[in-house]
């Protein structure tokens, strides 16, 4: 299992310690060291069964600096892909990426249930 957050943002670090207390095994990566990349993204957002926009940091400075609440609408969804994979401060976080599941964000009850 893959675990994708910025460490210093206080939902990783729940989410993080959550991961840990229940013994689950992944593989941490820094989301901006090591941005997900244009086809990891195509590939989760199929997977997950999300619309892209949960994909979206949507109340990251970044995001707002660029207003892409206005743009986003009119983007086709490969351009909001190629955005997504240019920086990964405009990628919501915590991400798992499992074999089962594909979680954006961090909700207990929602990790409970797709990871237990």
């Amino acid at each position: 299992m893959l675990f994708i957050c910025y460490p210093k943002c206080s939902t990783c670090k729940k989410a993080k310690k959550w991961l840990d207390e229940h013994h689950l095994n992944y593989t941490e990566r820094h989301i901006v060291e090591e941005n997900p990349s244009y086809d990891e993204l195509k590939e989760w957002v199929s997977k997950s069964g999300l619309p892209l926009k949960k994909f979206f940091n949507t109340s990251g400075l970044l995001y707002k600096e660029m207003k892409l609440k206005d743009k986003l609408p009119t983007m086709s969804e490969d351009k909001q892909l190629q955005l997504l994979a240019t920086n990964g401060m405009l990628v919501k976080r915590p991400l798992v990426i499992g074999d089962e599941a594909i979680l954006v964000g961090f909700k207990e009850n929602e990790w409970s249930e797709k990871l237990e």
